[in-house]
């Protein structure tokens, strides 16, 4: 959520402030702003909605020229969306201008304090205090002020500064929340992720925790918040701009539905083998002495991710057999998890960057366990913190709403549980053989799943006008009937639910009626004849039913989708494209924007 651009060197700077902006938009925003130095003083532009009413508003005016400045696009957290609370905020006099990402904890009080020393506030939210902390600590030396300030405060930051009084300096904190360093010929930048600046740069240093830069035309400084000068390694990016472009689709969302074969190919590259020892983690410190002495596994994530971990606790218990359990991240550090140096913790998260999933893996660190890392992001802050990292190897992944993301972490989780499982000769090479021959024919059957998307794309064009609507599944297919009931819910606004059909009729069979939308899942052969018995109770009482069953199954009901067959575990990494695709044109159909969703985000930064 939220994006910071900051630029220093000797080109005008407002055009790639908002360019750069431009580049943040998956993320999730409600306003944006720029705030410039210039000879004139400093020049701070901002406003409600979306970046094009920005550059409307920059359109009729002329700011003074300026090679130094900073940007920003805010998902509102304190305070609602407006201009006042939109960023860059500044003190009172306007010398003092900031962009913040996370949350200051402390704000009350230290609004308070500084308002008895005749600060004067112009918005409702956290971050103004730090605008005015800086001002208050300032005594000629901007980088000690900001050092300071970010002593009082608690909480999580990233932080981007400028200062009319040093208007050749630009500085950058991170503690919690992501921030990078561009380095340029004559020219530096920060930002909240890579391709706000990729435009101009692909040489970065990644801050951790605790760090901060100091960035002027000539030089970008590293130390810590309390001053210590450090030395970091650069990091090439190695991908390329146009892979964030629709290439020809309609929306991202659409384009990364349809990169999903690559994706898949890309993920399982290298990492298994059509002969024994079938599975090849080289990323893992696991030594298999280490890997034999785990006791039980935790996943935990959230939204999409947590749901790729449903799927993943069922895999490693049927391979590797290995007590597992799939946690929501805001909620495991404060149930006192049982977690020790025999739990294997691993933490699902596309972004790297997640708030709730980061604390809880420093909670799993705290307790003694290994902690893994699965996230598409090299240098995000879940790949550096856990023990080991398994990348999915998704590419960028845009629209807010994962796709790609969500599938690749699946076929990550089915890989580490199927090396877990040889590992620990849980699972005989007879059963593990036909597992990844059918891991590799994922891609095709994935292909052959969006060429039934005409057929997807009308009854989605039927339900657009609901309001409500059931998914129902059994065992692997609850896990995917989570993740399609999310889908719908988080870019159409359609109201949905998933339930276990077992569960339909212990409640919810009373908000059953003529005509009532249901997908019913059905792809696991040892459940189909249960599931069957339920989506008929509900087809009784009026419901509409699109079922969703594998190849040679009896039929579900009178309208169904069939899908390629597979390996019955494997099901969900085929199963959720059409859920995706239903999703995705049910909100074309009802005119919202399939991107960015509105309230949302695409890296959650904040508990």
């Amino acid at each position: 959520m939220c994006g910071i651009i900051g630029y220093v060197g000797g080109k005008p700077s407002e055009r790639i402030l908002v360019e750069g902006l431009k580049k943040l938009e998956y993320r999730g925003y409600d306003s944006a702003g720029i705030a410039l130095c210039t000879e004139q003083g400093m020049k701070v532009v901002k406003a409600k909605g979306r970046i094009a009413e920005l550059e409307r508003l920059l359109g009729r005016q002329t700011l003074p020229p300026g090679t130094i400045g900073i940007g920003h696009t805010r998902w509102a957290t304190h305070g609602k969306p407006s201009d006042a609370n939109s960023h860059p905020h500044t003190d009172t006099l306007m010398k003092i201008s900031v962009v913040h990402n996370g949350i200051v904890e402390n704000e009350t009080e230290l609004r308070k304090e500084l308002e008895e020393q005749g600060a004067v506030f112009r918005s409702e939210t956290d971050t103004e205090v730090i605008s005015h902390l800086i001002a208050f600590h300032y005594a000629g030396d901007i980088v000690q002020a900001v050092q300071a300030a970010t002593r009082r405060m608690r909480g999580a930051y990233a932080l981007a500064v400028l200062s009319e009084l040093e208007p050749d300096k630009l500085v950058a904190v991170r503690l919690h929340s992501p921030l990078i360093i561009g380095i340029g010929d004559g020219e530096h930048f920060v930002g909240s992720d890579i391709p706000a600046i990729l435009e101009h740069t692909r040489d970065v240093y990644i801050l951790d925790d605790g760090e901060m830069a100091v960035l002027t035309r000539e030089e970008a400084r590293l130390m810590t918040i309390e001053g210590n000068p450090i030395a970091k390694q650069r990091f090439r990016v190695n991908w390329d701009l146009a892979t964030a472009e629709k290439a020809g689709y309609d929306h991202f969302m659409l384009k990364e539905i349809y990169e999903q074969p690559k994706a898949y190919r890309d993920t399982l590259e290298g990492r298994l083998f059509p002969r024994y020892p079938w599975t090849y983690l080289p990323e893992l410190s696991l030594t298999p002495e280490r890997l034999k002495q785990f006791r039980n596994v935790h996943l935990v994530a959230c939204g999409t991710a947590y749901h790729a971990g449903l799927v993943g606790k069922m895999a490693i218990e049927r391979w590797a057999r290995l007590p597992a359990e799939a946690d929501v991240a805001s909620e495991y550090r404060y149930r006192s998890p049982l977690a020790s140096p025999e739990t294997l913790v691993i933490v699902v998260s596309q972004s790297g960057e997640t708030a709730d999933t980061l604390a809880a893996l420093r909670e799993a660190k705290r307790r003694g366990a290994h902690t893994l890392a699965v996230t598409n992001v090299v240098g995000s802050t879940a790949a550096r913190e856990a023990d080991d990292v398994l990348f999915t190897r998704a590419g960028p992944e845009i629209s807010v709403a994962s796709t790609k993301a969500y599938t690749t972490q699946l076929l990550v989780l089915y890989v580490l549980a199927l090396h877990l499982a040889r590992v620990r000769g849980t699972l005989p090479d007879a059963e593990i053989e036909p597992v990844v021959r059918a891991l590799g024919e994922l891609p095709e059957q994935a292909e052959s799943v969006l060429q039934q998307a005409g057929e997807i794309r009308g009854y989605a064009q039927e339900i657009a006008s609901r309001e409500h609507l059931f998914f129902l599944g059994r065992g692997l297919d609850f896990a995917v009937a989570l993740e399609g009931s999310l889908k719908l819910k988080e870019i159409s606004y359609i109201h949905s639910e998933a339930y276990a059909a077992g569960e339909l009729k212990h409640g919810t069979l009373a908000l059953i009626e003529e005509g009532t939308p249901i997908v019913a899942l059905a792809t696991q052969p040892e459940l189909m004849s249960k599931t069957a018995s339920n989506v008929r109770e509900a087809m009784a009482r009026g419901a509409d039913v699109l079922g969703i069953v594998g190849a040679g199954s009896p039929s579900l009901s009178e309208r169904q989708l069939t899908l390629p067959d597979t390996h019955p575990a494997l099901m969900p990494a085929i199963a959720v494209v059409p859920l995706q695709l239903f999703a995705y044109y049910a909100a074309v159909a009802r005119g919202y924007d399939v991107d960015k969703p509105r309230n949302l985000a695409k890296s959650v930064t904040v508990e």
